[in-house]
């Protein structure tokens, strides 16, 4: 199993870059940032320096979408970065959640997103690419590489990721409901008649690594929020206790009134006090390092080939020293 880090791009970028780099020295593999461009800084700016300063870590957006840049622009910096460092990047793209809503826009619709999978990968790798009727290249890309991951929760969004996505990626990492979703990609891509196991499984969530479970999960709990926007979707497209979705997702947000994306991703959250303890230690990895390990092979057992640590606490770099020093040694 490999493992990431997900920040969010809060100034000082050079912090973003810092911790980057301690993760890269702890072992991890992937580093993974939000990308909102109203709420956070510019990240691809920011990859150019993490890329620079570190040597084996693979650096994408969990996630962009395709509404936020024209799908020529994403391909382009993609395959820039690649051509600079060494194809160490990953797309990880949804329908676009925050960066949508912000600017005062719906997020795409999952035939959009599609198209934009499609487009995007084609033309980091060099290939031609059709954009509303207009055939494009890159004629400067040779050997572009550029490995597109997709962001799911519902069926159909599920089934779309397993029928064009070189990997999913699950923001919760509860054991049943990341069985039942994994289940959701691989049957699709068997459908679609591709190898089920070519597409890679990507769980995130936040860690918390410590005895205080009290105060691990007042570090957490924005989590449950943030999930609870994309539930709200499912619940109002498919009705609440509707056989397309699991109740063990959609029930813990009967009492959820609202959502302020200035708290987007934040420790105090004031719009998550509707999600119970139950929720926070199912979703996330919390508790002694035991706990962590213990989860960690299950999730292996079904099938998870990252685990992605959201790391929006007070404990950034004890988490990333933890997992480096006891939890990815064994997993290597």
């Amino acid at each position: 199993m490999d493992f990431g880090l997900v920040l969010q791009t809060d100034p000082p970028a050079s912090e973003v870059v810092g911790l980057m780099r301690r993760a890269e020295r702890n072992g991890f593999r992937y580093g993974w940032t939000f990308d909102s461009s109203v709420l956070w800084q510019e990240p691809f700016v920011i990859y150019s320096r993490i890329l620079e300063h570190t040597t084996r870590l693979t650096i994408g957006p969990m996630v962009t979408n395709p509404g936020t840049r024209t799908w020529e622009v994403t391909a382009s910096t993609f395959a820039t970065l690649n051509d600079m460092y060494g194809n160490r990047t990953v797309c990880g793209i949804g329908r676009g959640d925050s960066a949508m809503r912000v600017a005062g826009r719906r997020p795409n619709t999952l035939a959009r997103l599609g198209e934009a999978i499609d487009v995007i990968r084609d033309l980091a790798e060099g290939r031609e690419a059709d954009i509303g009727g207009q055939t494009l290249r890159l004629p400067w890309v040779t050997d572009g590489r550029l490995p597109v991951w997709m962001a799911a929760y519902g069926p159909k969004a599920l089934a779309l990721a397993g029928q064009k996505a070189d990997g999913f990626i699950l923001q919760l990492a509860d054991p049943y409901l990341t069985q039942w979703m994994i289940k959701a990609v691989r049957d699709a891509a068997a459908d679609a008649g591709r190898d089920p196991a070519d597409v890679k499984i990507c769980v995130a969530a936040p860690a918390y690594v410590g005895d205080d479970l009290a105060h691990a999960r007042e570090q957490c709990r924005w989590f449950g929020g943030m999930v609870g926007n994309h539930v709200a979707d499912l619940v109002a497209k498919y009705g609440e206790r509707s056989s397309m979705v699991p109740e063990a997702l959609t029930a813990y947000i009967k009492a959820r009134e609202g959502y302020d994306y200035s708290h987007h991703g934040r420790t105090g959250n004031p719009d998550t006090a509707f999600v119970p303890d139950e929720i926070v230690d199912r979703f996330c990895l919390l508790g002694p390092v035991e706990t962590h390990l213990e989860r960690l092979r299950a999730l292996r057992e079904l099938g998870v080939d990252q685990f992605a640590v959201y790391a929006m606490h007070d404990a950034r770099e004890e988490v990333i020293d933890a997992y480096g020093s006891s939890v990815i040694p064994e997993f290597s």
